[in-house]
């Protein structure tokens, strides 16, 4: 089975101390990615640690493919124990991160401890060098990358960076590469600022000799050629199909539409961009960098769901707001999802739904923790009694846009995922939108057929987060290329992915996670949902109460 190569390089940030270890066994068992960082986080860290304490561990991996030309390889994973929902998270980001991580030699990049001083570790194939930058206290990601830069000749692109966010550890600060690319969602942001760690560097010429088959640059000429309207307008091009549906989240999950959604939508996203933006060696090139001359925004994005968490649930009707939203997170350091939705909480509270300006000043208040932003920082599942208003999350963790209400087999995905409510953990709703060409679409309401299927996508998002292949490659990436490309059956791939779920799940069981943590806001409107529940414990092999049983735990 294609794995990737090197060793595990563990970096003590408070004892300035660094060593290296094999973990062959692993890799072969785990192929990269979010797979070995699980199996290093499972194994390493105390199942009791405090997620912001000196216990709590930080991983960086990539994965083989990596050493490929292929589209949709831009992307490296960070894995650790999440502030906002207290269990075992990995977040993956795109950009260019991930070849100058590879290039450093190391399979995995592990830090531990907590430094007495802000720093800046720089990782290279020769060694790591800690540098104190007392002067970076609280500089913006593009300040700090601007320094990085200046100082060392490193890029945006050799960098992962905390803003204020990071520092003042909010729970939903984001970890930036490239100054626009987010490792997003879990607030893994936070845990670096509880380190003391203001961004970690990657550079060297070591990447791993990995043979990848020939039958990688059929998918990158098949994303090259392929007329795809994400090509344009990004994962908002979704945006008409849900409002149409119900199934678009306003003011603050109130309602399911938005009549204002034409302003925000693929076509105003499209008239903004005024580029192409890809990741590392994609050609599907689908991000989007936009900017609006009159009024000085310019920003990448917003996609789908910070459209939504922004948009339709704030009430706002301008995209240009919108966007300079999203500009302001990617500057301070913010998951832009879990901001735009707690800010909408705030929003319903005060009555204040539309008003752009007291949102962008909320976004950075939250960002330095300042006056009610000190409270918004905490999370909508820390906060929502202080608001009077409804716990929208799942384990902590606040909904993404594609509306469980309507699609409920992703709604069940939004109620089983280790890290919570977040679409991209099975991305089932591709398993349930009515899209040209989604054939196979199983019927958006009732659970038929779908806990099996949920499984298997699970496991198949694991796998690719351990590859590391991106989500969007879904319409290429079909089973015999997989097998093709990492040289093992189909189902034997899966398995992997079964196994990464199935560490995360005990991980959090240990930490007294169950069944009762398995719960929607709106679980009560879903006919069926229980069952439903009870059938995917089954077939995953765990107990009624979805707890791992020890006999289990994968080796």
């Amino acid at each position: 089975m294609l794995h990737t190569k090197g060793a595990l390089l563990s970096v003590d940030v408070g004892g300035r101390e660094t060593r290296t270890e094999s973990i062959d066994e692993i890799l072969e068992s785990y192929v990269g990615g979010r797979g070995v960082a699980t199996k290093l986080a499972h194994d390493r860290i105390p199942f009791d640690a405090d997620p912001l304490g000196e216990e709590n561990r930080v991983y960086f991996t990539t994965g083989p493919m990596q050493s490929s030309n292929m589209s949709f390889t831009g992307r490296t994973n960070c894995t650790s124990v999440s502030p906002l929902t207290n269990g075992l998270c990995s977040s993956n980001a795109g950009g260019f991160v991930s070849r100058h991580l590879a290039g450093t030699g190391y399979a995995a990049i592990e830090l531990t401890g907590s430094s007495d001083e802000l720093v800046v570790v720089h990782v290279t194939d020769d060694g790591v060098e800690f540098e104190s930058v007392p002067e970076l206290a609280e500089a913006t990601v593009p300040e700090t990358v601007a320094y990085i830069d200046d100082e060392h000749g490193l890029g945006a692109d050799q960098t992962a960076v905390v803003g204020p966010a990071g520092e003042n550890q909010v729970r939903f600060a984001s970890i930036m590469t490239s100054e626009e690319r987010a490792f997003g969602r879990g607030g893994l942001g936070a845990v670096l600022g509880s380190k003391n760690v203001k961004a970690i560097t990657f550079d060297g010429d070591s990447e791993p000799d990995i043979e990848i088959p020939s039958s990688q640059m059929e998918i990158h000429r098949e994303a090259a050629t392929d007329e795809h309207i994400m090509k344009r307008q990004g994962t908002v091009a979704v945006l008409d199909l849900a409002n149409e549906m119900d199934g678009l989240p306003s003011y603050y999950f109130s309602e399911q539409s938005f009549d204002e959604a034409d302003e925000i939508n693929g076509d105003a996203i499209e008239e903004k961009k005024y580029k192409k933006g890809t990741c590392s060696a994609c050609a599907f090139a689908c991000k989007l960098p936009t900017r609006d001359e009159d009024r000085g925004v310019e920003t990448e994005g917003p996609e789908f769901e910070v459209t939504m968490a922004f948009g339709s649930n704030s009430g706002v009707d301008d995209i240009v707001d919108v966007m300079k939203s999203n500009e302001l997170c990617d500057r301070y350091g913010l998951d832009a999802i879990s901001a735009g939705n707690t800010v909408a909480a705030y929003l319903e509270s005060e009555d204040e739904f539309g008003n752009a300006d007291l949102i962008h000043d909320l976004v950075e208040r939250i960002a330095f923790r300042e006056g009610v932003g000190d409270e918004l920082a905490e999370g909508i599942a820390r906060v929502h009694d202080e608001l009077d208003v409804e716990d929208w999350t799942v384990k902590g963790m606040d909904f993404a846009a594609h509306e469980g209400r309507v699609l409920h087999g992703q709604g069940l995905s939004y109620a089983v995922a280790n890290r919570g409510a977040d679409h991209m953990y099975a991305v089932f709703y591709s398993q349930e939108y009515p899209l040209v060409g989604n054939d196979d679409a199983y019927p958006p309401s009732g659970f038929e057929g779908k806990p099996k299927r949920l499984i298997e996508k699970e496991n198949q998002m694991a796998l690719n987060d351990s590859g590391i292949v991106c989500k969007f490659s879904r319409d290429y990436m079909t089973p015999e290329r997989y097998e093709a490309l990492f040289g093992a059956d189909f189902e034997d791939l899966l398995a992997v992915g079964d196994r990464i779920v199935t560490l995360e799940r005990h991980f959090n069981n240990q930490r007294g996670f169950d069944r009762s943590d398995d719960t929607l806001p709106y679980e009560a409107q879903l006919d069926g949902f229980e069952a439903a529940l009870d059938e995917y414990y089954d077939r995953r092999g765990w107990t009624d109460d979805g707890i791992v049983p020890s006999s289990d735990v994968p080796a």
